[in-house]
């Protein structure tokens, strides 16, 4: 039976081609020289320079992308008895724990809505996000056997961690309706906002992912790093509690929004209960997730030629 990196390298090698000008991975530049004899012979030798995102390469290797994301769900819930389940699972129970010591215990303030669906609202995006950095950043370091092979786009990795990430959110966002019918929270119109929010929270992951998961390449204690800098962000992040309670300092209100997951999700769970948004903390988290994402893609595609060396 074949294993997985050999599926994977199959499907690679499905888009790989012949050294083909019109086939070349378009991150590289073709030239011809005479060789012996009267063959040609073709030189392909990776452009200089800083670049983005090459769209339409990655539209080339998109069957490749959704293996890796199916591969990903499979071997996360590989041998699981509620399988998929535990995408909701996860954030009920953290919800239970808070709901209890925070809700009851300490009586934090909710702005009206039940508790519970207050603290799920906010878990759900941060739970998306965080999930998505954690299995993106050590992503290229454990593809050893994939990126030593063949050619295709390194980006291609992180990405498919994202897209499992994703896959959960919109399992566990169904568990999130149910919590609205049950608590009688008529959705309005600001409803219609939520997969833009969800558009801006992916962003931000897609950049924050890419960026750590080729900083671990060189600096492999980011594995380290990472999970504890999560754990840290919660706390900054209004996933549990309203930050207009936390922080009532103008000097805060302006600072928090540097931090991108705090306008998204702040807002994501205003647009679930229908109450006023902040359209100063969205703008500047957005701005930033675009940041991050141009930042994390430049620098992912600029150190990624050296990923088979390193690795």
């Amino acid at each position: 039976m074949s294993t997985t990196a050999e599926i994977a390298t199959e499907t690679a090698h499905q888009h790989a081609t012949t050294p083909a000008v019109g086939a070349t991975p378009l991150a590289y530049e073709v030239r011809e020289a005479e060789g012996d004899g009267d063959l040609p012979v073709t030189i392909i030798e990776p452009k200089p320079g800083w670049r983005f995102i090459d769209l339409t390469e990655l539209w080339r290797y998109r069957e490749l992308l959704f293996f890796l994301t199916w591969r990903d769900i499979k071997v996360r819930y590989k041998q699981t008895v509620l399988g998929a389940t535990w995408a909701i699972l996860q954030p009920f129970a953290t919800m239970v724990v808070f709901s209890l010591f925070f809700g009851r215990l300490a009586e934090m303030p909710a702005g009206g809505a039940p508790y519970p669906l207050f603290v799920f609202a906010g878990l759900l995006p941060w739970f998306f996000f965080s999930n998505a950095i954690t299995s993106a950043s050590p992503r290229v370091v454990g593809s050893q056997n994939l990126v030593t092979k063949v050619y295709f786009p390194r980006l291609i990795i992180p990405l498919g961690a994202v897209g499992a990430a994703l896959v959960d959110f919109a399992i566990a966002f169904g568990m999130l309706v149910c919590l609205m019918l049950y608590y009688s929270v008529a959705p309005s119109w600001r409803l219609l906002l939520v997969p833009l929010l969800s558009l801006g929270l992916l962003i931000a992951a897609t950049g924050m992912g890419t960026l750590l998961s080729a900083l671990t390449v060189a600096y492999r204690d980011f594995r380290y790093v990472v999970p504890f800098m999560v754990q840290l962000w919660m706390f900054a992040t209004p996933s549990i509690y309203l930050h207009a309670d936390a922080f009532a300092s103008p000097r805060w209100d302006a600072v928090l929004p540097l931090n991108p997951a705090h306008g998204l999700i702040a807002n994501f769970r205003a647009a679930v209960l229908g109450t006023p948004m902040d359209l100063y903390s969205l703008g500047i988290s957005l701005a930033v997730s675009v940041g991050l994402l141009l930042i994390g893609c430049i620098y992912f595609r600029r150190v990624e030629r050296s990923f088979a060396d390193i690795i």
